[in-house]
């Protein structure tokens, strides 16, 4: 019989245990005497708590370096830098659909072949049904913000039961008609600008090359990506590889859980707003749905900005009370089952930030490296809290914040 105890830390940090064993026989009908050993718990990854505790700070520290990096690179060669970073994206998005297939005995090339097929075809569905319904939606946006000078007001009004300032009425007319002739003005400015931008040979040809250079690279990296992992793996030092990959593990769940579950959220609330506005029979339902839907990864702000552009459609085709409750209850519905059903299933918690989080990293990123930094906010901050998170469990580790000094010559 064996029993073990914890009773303290070594030197190097790591917990010691005391066994207390019955392996000696004190003589005949006697109890067995229990013998005390002292048992070194095993070192993590094969490495002592000062060199774990050495590579996780260097590799904290080439994280923060290759972030600053990337949009280092992105600021200064963003005409090179930004299909790479989409291609690697790409890849690395669509990676556990080929690795499925290859479990399954496809050969990785075909299976990259079959997933990008898919994709495409996928894209091109899309395309062929979204970009009709968006232009028809487009051209009904002069005649709804006419009608929104000259109708919302009035009900408004009649809701508050007092008219509103003069000040306030003529701001809003004015807003608009100048809304209106803004858009109506808007395919003719797009047209210009495209006409300006492609007189300018090397840099339309540079950008179409961009364009058309990310799928081919995102199909040679996803073909390729055991082989860039294991170049990446190979460049660790042999002790140190078991801790490296338990931290890139720990980046790769958080990143998973956001760009494929955020976009996997977006989508599906896409369609669940979509289909409610639709049936409330509300203008620019879909493009009212999309904004709400993609719009959720940023904490509240597509709700919100879904729930005013909902509320304005309702004024504008008012056709009775139902329609109100009907849009109330779509965004009721697409909020529990939000936060109930669709994140706890397709996200849980491994992004684990909170949206006070999500809010000042978007806002932060954005005012440091404009519209990239918005778009890169949320995966840079997510792998800053686990770097973070890996620097405070090291540190908290250490004898300076626990107190326990080492003994000299111990």
């Amino acid at each position: 019989m064996e029993r073990s105890a914890v009773i303290g830390r070594n030197k190097r940090g790591k917990a010691q245990a005391v066994k207390v064993s019955a392996v000696k026989e004190s003589g005949a009908g006697q109890a067995p005497e229990p013998t005390l050993r002292v048992v070194r718990s095993e070192p993590e990854g094969g490495l002592e708590e000062l060199e774990a505790r050495r590579v996780d700070f260097i590799w904290s520290a080439v994280m923060v370096g290759a972030l600053g990096l990337v949009f280092g690179l992105l600021s200064v060669f963003g005409g090179v830098a930004v299909p790479v970073l989409l291609a690697l994206s790409g890849a690395y998005v669509l990676n556990p659909f080929v690795t499925a297939l290859e479990r399954r005995g496809v050969d990785r090339t075909w299976g990259t072949s079959a997933v990008f097929a898919g994709c495409t075809l996928l894209l091109a569905g899309a395309v062929l049904y979204l970009v009709p319904v968006f232009r028809d939606e487009a051209a009904k946006l002069p005649d709804f913000f006419v009608k929104a000078s000259g109708q919302v007001i009035p009900r408004v009004e009649a809701l508050l039961g007092h008219p509103l300032p003069d000040l306030l009425r003529q701001r809003m007319t004015e807003l608009g008609g100048r809304a209106s002739e803004l858009l109506q003005s808007a395919g003719p400015t797009a047209a210009r600008l495209v006409a300006s931008f492609a007189g300018n040979t090397a840099r339309f040809v540079a950008t179409l090359l961009g364009l058309l250079v990310v799928p081919v690279l995102a199909f040679f990296f996803l073909q390729d990506y055991p082989q860039l992992v294991s170049l990446v793996r190979g460049l660790v030092p042999r002790r140190a590889v078991g801790l490296v990959d338990r931290r890139f593990a720990e980046v790769d769940e958080v990143l998973s859980a956001f760009v494929r579950g955020q976009l996997t959220v977006g989508a599906i609330l896409s369609v669940l707003y979509s289909a409610g506005l639709s049936f409330a029979r509300i203008d620019m339902a879909i493009v009212i749905g999309v904004i709400a839907g993609f719009g959720n990864m940023v904490p509240y702000l597509g709700t919100g900005v879904g729930i005013v552009l909902a509320m304005l459609g309702v004024m504008l085709s008012w056709q009775g009370a139902w329609q109100l409750a009907l849009v109330a209850g779509t965004f009721l519905v697409g909020q529990l089952a939000e936060g109930f059903f669709i994140t706890p299933r397709v996200v849980g918690d491994k992004v684990g930030l909170s949206s006070v989080s999500v809010i000042i990293a978007i806002l932060a990123f954005g005012e440091l490296f404009g519209f990239t930094g918005i778009l890169l906010a949320v995966p840079s901050t997510a792998i800053l809290k686990v770097v973070l998170r890996v620097v405070v469990a090291r540190y908290q580790r250490m004898p300076v914040y626990t107190g326990t000094g080492e003994s000299p010559g111990a």
